[in-house]
């Protein structure tokens, strides 16, 4: 039969030939509800209508209509009421097989976290889309690298890296076992790394920001760069004249390293009398500058003048209880000795002679102690200048009593004692509150008799 014969018989069949648009298409998706995406692409090579739509390689819809904008292609896609994709979802154009049929791969995004849902017109950018490599694309490369490609350099390559390691493999491994261990190191430390880079990059943002003072700061150190390369043979001069300097110091230090240990060790007595004269020594300069007036008196002297300032507490009923009020103290009472004194600071170690200067009201004579000042851990007075009543040295180490006073461990007793100032003791020697002095405070503690009495002035 004819094809014009064929053609007849075709066109007496009437209504009932099907149209191409009815026939079925390879791959076409099942119809049903669904939804309808577009999708942007730079090229679709050669995608056509009704092909289909897969995810995970499983078809879910079919391309509806193709269509340019520019130069861009847009895609209709229709996909299945049941299926879920993520609103940032993507598409590729890819091909069953190496001589098969286009379709468009729709998937999650494989760089981020899936988010939101793909609705009914929603449109996949440009930036989300792709399409494979085609056959002709693959031949062409291949055929460029054997026409004239880099087959030739790399049998150099390969024949010169066999001379090379030629005799050399015992190196060769171990280099690599080298690299190996290396790059283990380097591995095992990707946190420190990826710390160190970020660091770097604050710094280098940081100095990004201030760029502008870095500069300034650059400008201003020209100038003196310039002034330093100006002096140059000077600074040099100068760094070799200590250089020479350092020579001859070295030497005179080795000369004369015996004479000054020497001086050194003579000094040192000197030095210790010294720290044990403590604050002596600066008041006794501060007196000398004011002889042969205290110090504290100097400001009153006007010419051949003092002035003196008293301070009377002219309050009545105090006057008259200290005068009439106050009983007088018993005759053979003791003197009352106030509470310990903290210790003196380190004073000489040589006491003042006894008879020196006369005792105080209550001291003991200075002839009653050693003629050089020194009483002795068991120390007896003698008959004549018995201590007063109460009044004992107690060994170191002793329980103190309430208001006794400890000596202290240079030896030497403060003033305010029955012994003269100056006294030594054995250090932590303890002398009973009997054994001190009332401090004189030039207060009147009673006087009892009558109105002759009160204006004599009789105690």
């Amino acid at each position: 039969m004819t094809p014009a014969a064929l053609a007849l018989v075709l066109l007496a069949g009437g209504c009932g030939v099907p149209s191409l648009a009815d026939l079925p298409l390879p791959g076409g998706a099942p119809s049903g509800p669904g939804y309808r995406v577009t999708a942007e692409f730079a090229d679709v090579l050669d995608l056509v209508e009704r092909a289909a739509v897969k995810v995970d390689d499983v078809t879910v819809g079919s391309v509806e209509e193709i269509s340019l904008d520019g130069w861009t292609a847009k895609v209709r896609l229709r996909i299945g009421r049941d299926v879920r994709l993520p609103a940032n979802a993507t598409a590729a154009v890819r091909q069953t097989s190496l001589l098969g049929e286009k379709f468009v791969a729709v998937s999650a995004p494989a760089t981020e976290a899936a988010r939101g849902t793909l609705a009914d017109g929603a449109t996949i950018p440009l930036v989300r889309t792709k399409r494979g490599a085609e056959v002709e694309e693959v031949l062409a490369a291949l055929g460029l690298l054997l026409n004239g490609g880099g087959l030739a350099q790399l049998k150099t390559i390969n024949e010169e890296l066999g001379t090379a390691l030629d005799g050399r493999e015992a190196e060769a491994k171990d280099a690599l076992r080298q690299l190996d261990a290396f790059v283990g190191g380097l591995d095992a430390q990707k946190a420190d790394l990826v710390r160190a880079i970020d660091a770097l990059d604050r710094l280098t943002g940081r100095l990004n920001r201030q760029k502008a003072v870095v500069g300034d700061a650059l400008d201003a150190l020209g100038p003196g760069i310039t002034v330093l390369a100006r002096q140059r043979e000077q600074l040099t001069a100068a760094l070799n004249a200590l250089g020479d300097l350092g020579k001859v110091g070295n030497r005179v230090v080795e000369a004369s390293k015996d004479d000054t240990v020497a001086s050194l060790r003579a000094l040192q007595p000197i030095l210790d009398q010294l720290a044990e004269a403590g604050d002596a020594l600066p008041r006794s300069l501060d007196f000398m500058l004011s002889y042969p007036f205290p110090p504290n008196v100097t400001g009153a002297i006007v010419g051949d003048f003092v002035n003196l300032s008293i301070t009377a507490d002219l309050d009545a009923a105090t006057i008259l209880s200290n005068l009439v009020v106050a009983a007088p103290p018993p005759a053979n009472a003791a003197p009352r000795g106030p509470s310990a004194p903290p210790p003196p600071a380190p004073g000489g170690r040589e006491a003042p002679r006894p008879g020196a200067r006369p005792a105080l009201p209550g001291q003991l004579p200075p002839l009653c102690l050693p003629l050089d000042g020194i009483l002795p851990p068991r120390w007896v007075p003698p008959d004549e200048c018995d201590l007063p009543e109460g009044c004992e040295l107690l060994r170191p180490g002793s329980p103190v009593p309430l208001g006794a006073l400890v000596v202290p461990a240079n030896g030497r007793l403060p003033q305010g004692t029955v012994f003269p100032e100056g006294t030594r003791l054995a250090a932590g020697t303890i002398l009973t509150v009997r054994c001190l002095l009332d401090p004189v405070t030039g207060a009147v503690e009673g006087i009892v008799g009558g109105v002759g009495d009160l204006l004599g002035g009789r105690p």
